[in-house]
């Protein structure tokens, strides 16, 4: 504890004071964490096309509805959330790319990943 140069008595008992405030802790809300490596390996396995998969379209748009679903819940909670709000639109805008890519090159691979997650399309 360190006493101000004056000893007057209310910087003193400020001095104390802030002594004895519990030290500020960092916590992280599970929410705010991206994807759990748990949820992460299981919808890889799930939607991989073959062993080792984890770069495959299905596998990507997979990922980044489980992302979309989890920020939705977040924003339920906390509507005046903007930054997340944000990342949330940046998310569906790739996952909308990844879509639009994938009915190009093959539309019935394209047909079972959105029968697969729901997708309304």
């Amino acid at each position: 504890m360190h006493l101000p140069e004056r000893s007057n008595p209310a910087s003193i008992r400020q001095a104390f004071r802030e002594c004895r405030k519990p030290p500020a802790t960092v916590s992280y809300s599970e929410d705010r964490v991206p994807l759990a490596r748990e949820t992460k390996d299981q919808v890889i396995s799930e939607y991989a096309v073959k062993d080792g998969d984890t770069g495959s379209p299905e596998v990507q748009i997979a990922l980044l509805t489980e992302r979309i679903k989890e920020l939705t819940e977040h924003l339920r909670s906390f509507p005046k959330d903007n930054h997340s709000r944000r990342g949330l639109l940046k998310l569906v805008g790739q996952r909308r790319r990844l879509l639009a890519y994938l009915i190009k090159k093959d539309n019935a691979r394209y047909r079972v990943v959105i029968a697969r997650l729901g997708l309304r399309r």
